[in-house]
């Protein structure tokens, strides 16, 4: 009878082995970083990055302005001279008008920039072909994003396959 028991539990375990392997497995990778390693030191990138920091510094100086303005105007206002300050109030709302336009207009070339970095097509071919090489390499039967808020709710490090797609794209 003990025979019977310890054969019947040798089986159990076997088919217990059996059943773990069937056990999918998923990876997760965090497409911003692969996104952002990959173009690093792209022209497009360094192109974009460059045309950003110009219109801060240009936003940054008619800010500055503006500033400057509102302080003559206070200084103004505190000497008595009302009609000084009331043509520093005209200044100020002509230059805060500007300002609000050129920050719009910018902030919509530069989305736009982004857009299309984002959209490359060469960078997805080469992407997925790399996550499905990584993917069957390291025996995951599903990759998800990390990106999509509500497609991953936990996940353990161990899944996360990043590095690996960093690395594959020779980065």
């Amino acid at each position: 009878m003990k025979k019977i028991g310890l054969l019947f539990f040798l089986a159990l375990f076997a088919c217990g082995g059996l059943f773990a392997q069937q056990i999918t497995r998923f990876g997760v990778v965090d497409t911003a970083r692969v996104y952002a390693a990959y173009f690093r030191n792209s022209a497009p990138v360094r192109n974009y990055e460059s045309k950003k920091a110009d219109f801060q510094n240009e936003i940054n100086k008619r800010t500055d302005e503006i500033q400057k303005l509102q302080q003559q105007k206070v200084d103004y206002q505190n000497s008595g001279n009302e009609s000084a300050a009331m043509r520093i109030e005209a200044e100020i709302t002509k230059k805060t008008d500007y300002l609000t336009q050129y920050t719009s207009a910018k902030n919509i070339e530069l989305e736009s920039l982004k857009n299309s970095l984002q959209n490359s097509d060469a960078f997805y071919k080469k992407l997925y072909s790399t996550l499905e090489r990584v993917a069957e390499h390291e025996g995951f039967s599903l990759i998800l994003s990390l990106q999509q808020a509500n497609a991953v709710l936990w996940y353990s490090s161990s899944v996360d396959v990043t590095d690996k797609v960093i690395s594959e794209l020779g980065l």
